[in-house]
């Protein structure tokens, strides 16, 4: 060791850290690799992803790999520090050698390169992964041993290095992607994107046209009132029924009657001819389901039943699909009837309306994971029947009742722009 120059060992020791920077930046940029696009650019072809995916296959080979070699130089690193301290200083020299070694590996061979690796991985995993790859079958039977000892020891806390490898985004991982896509996706893409995953926790009550509001034909009025309603309908589907809504015969399409409606011989019967067999829906089903049984039973709409087989709605096709794209209208007046603009910024509003459609139409944010109309979520929050003048306010919005009609609020005044200005207040 007397033979060896001061000249030889600083050059043997600068060697050493540029290896323990070029494992410390290895083991950040590989972990650090988004592992879909990885998997993407594999796919494509690229040489350095296939190795990067191959060796990320078995993490734990591979980080037994990575530090089996940075440790080995950082401990080779230290001998040689201390050689030269002896050698050249004294020992009262060899703590203060080991303490400025300990600060130029934290510096030059760990906090540089690591933050480097983890700001463009692919930069430094993919030509890493041209030494890593065979490194690991010449060192295979140490790493071998290492994760033997290591693996049985990660058993003992319950983990297992077989598993995880790929794990697969939950919803609300998805969603946060779709939100940060930014120019990448443009924002009504993502909007619709967003309403696809929110499609399962809404249910075809959120969306229904209530028993009440269903327009269909009754086949115990007579033949003049029936065929007024055909020409007049603003639909394109009717629903055939006797006495009441419950006791459902068919689903007629509006476009195959007209044809006959002016010809002599037609009748009742003319249109049971031409309904097909009502579609039935159990409630709570959510919409992503209830899609998919559109498809497969080539249907446009549906009623909706309860456990007793009572009817409580009707659901389209339509009415999902606005779930996902919005309305086909941008006009309030054509979009939701319920609602009447006011001179003095006001919205009177039917007790009736859908709070889904009211937030959809209107942007704005009444809960709606509780009663699914104005009314209900009026007469919920008060826990009793409100009287006319009563005000109110939800969600921060201010509202006034209007008219109470059958125990029920029937129009209530809805002041939107009064949640701005205090908002806005609130803010200051």
């Amino acid at each position: 060791m007397d033979e060896i120059s001061l000249t030889t060992l600083l050059v043997v020791l600068f060697v050493l850290l540029l290896i323990s920077a070029f494992f410390s930046a290895s083991e950040t940029a590989m972990m650090s690799l988004n592992r879909y696009r990885l998997r993407h650019l594999a796919q494509t072809g690229h040489s350095g992803a296939k190795r990067a995916q191959k060796l990320l296959e078995r993490p734990d080979r591979l980080i037994g790999l990575i530090l089996l070699g940075n440790n080995f130089v950082n401990i080779l690193a230290s001998s040689i520090t201390t050689i030269i301290a002896l050698k050249y200083l004294g020992e009262a020299w060899i703590a203060a050698a080991a303490g400025v070694l300990t600060l130029v590996i934290l510096i030059f061979a760990e906090v540089t390169p690591k933050t480097k690796a983890a700001l463009n991985p692919e930069h430094i995993a993919f030509p890493a992964t041209i030494i890593l790859k065979p490194l690991l079958v010449i060192c295979y039977p140490m790493v071998w041993m290492i994760n033997i000892i290591a693996n049985n020891l990660l058993k003992l806390l319950g983990v297992s290095p077989n598993s995880g490898a790929l794990q697969q985004l939950t919803q609300e991982e998805l969603r946060t992607v779709v939100n940060e896509a930014g120019a990448m996706i443009p924002q009504r893409h993502q909007k619709m994107l967003l309403n696809i995953l929110d499609l399962e926790k809404v249910t075809i009550e959120d969306i229904m046209v209530p028993r009440n509001e269903i327009i269909g034909i009754d086949l115990d009025d007579e033949l003049n009132e029936i065929i007024q309603l055909l020409t007049n309908c603003q639909h394109t589907r009717l629903p055939l029924y006797r006495e009441n809504i419950n006791n459902v015969l068919g689903i007629m399409h509006v476009r195959n009657v007209l044809p006959f409606i002016h010809k002599e011989d037609f009748s009742k019967e003319t249109l049971l001819g031409i309904a097909k067999e009502p579609y039935f829906m159990p409630e709570g089903t959510a919409l992503n389901t209830q899609l998919l049984n559109f498809q497969r039973q080539k249907r446009r709409i549906g009623l909706v039943v309860d456990e007793y087989g009572d009817i409580e709605g009707l659901v389209t096709l339509e009415d999902i699909l606005e779930e996902i794209v919005g309305e086909f209208t941008t006009d309030i007046a054509t979009a939701i009837k319920d609602i009447h603009p006011q001179e003095d910024g006001s919205f009177l509003v039917d007790g009736s309306a859908n709070l889904r459609e009211i937030n959809r139409t209107m942007h704005w944010s009444f809960p709606t994971d509780g009663p699914k109309t104005l009314n209900g979520l009026i007469t919920d929050y008060l826990e009793s029947i409100p009287v006319p003048g009563t005000s109110l306010r939800i969600a921060g919005y201010p509202i006034e009742i209007v008219q109470i009609a059958d125990n029920t609020v029937k129009t209530a005044r809805i002041y939107p722009e009064l949640k701005v200005v205090n908002e806005e207040k609130e803010t200051d």
